[in-house]
């Protein structure tokens, strides 16, 4: 299993990289937030060498502004992974089955050249979800030991802690297979 973390505004721009194969980084959330560290949590992250992902946090409603204004802010570097973060929102709301599904399938046109994945906890992906669409594939949530989330689907990223930080393991034997799939598109 390969090592990494994901982190947001709330981490510093110049987290510890020892260790570390790839790093998700938040980049957009609904139509106009824009995370203030992506730019130095980018160049912190590629500077170490590291797969890159960027993420977005899904709100309900006006799905393909949603996946343009990610698009537009999230870097678009070949081999970078895409992620869809798909929960309950501050607001006790959340998108659709239909609408995490379209916004998937938009990003994807929208950058045939990066992998699009889906992130959800184990409640979301087990009780709520009723398509199992997940794109390129599935990053879970569920705080249990490294690499064995409790879910029977395949998974491709396993967040298992978020304390101090979200951490994570990635499904590849080693790094050379996560670049390769991260730019196999």
């Amino acid at each position: 299993m390969l090592r990494g973390i994901d982190v947001s505004s709330y981490q510093s721009s110049s987290f510890d990289t020892d260790g570390l194969s790839f790093v998700f980084i938040k980049a957009t959330e609904g139509r106009s937030y824009v995370s203030p560290g992506l730019s130095a949590q980018t160049e912190n992250a590629r500077e170490a060498g590291l797969v890159v992902g960027f993420y977005h946090f899904l709100w309900p409603g006006n799905l393909t502004a949603q996946a343009e204004h990610f698009v537009s802010e999230a870097p678009g570097r070949r081999g970078d992974v895409l992620a869809v973060d798909w929960e309950t929102t501050g607001e006790g709301t959340r998108a659709s089955n239909a609408g995490k599904d379209r916004f998937i399938r938009k990003v994807k046109e929208l950058r045939p050249h990066n992998r699009v994945i889906l992130y959800a906890n184990r409640h979301f992906w087990l009780d709520v979800d009723t398509t199992s669409y997940a794109g390129d594939g599935l990053w879970i949530a569920d705080h249990v030991t490294a690499g064995k989330p409790r879910i029977k689907a395949k998974w491709r990223f396993h967040q298992y802690t978020d304390a101090p930080l979200d951490k994570n393991v990635a499904d590849f034997p080693d790094r050379a297979a996560l670049e390769e799939w991260a730019d196999g598109m």
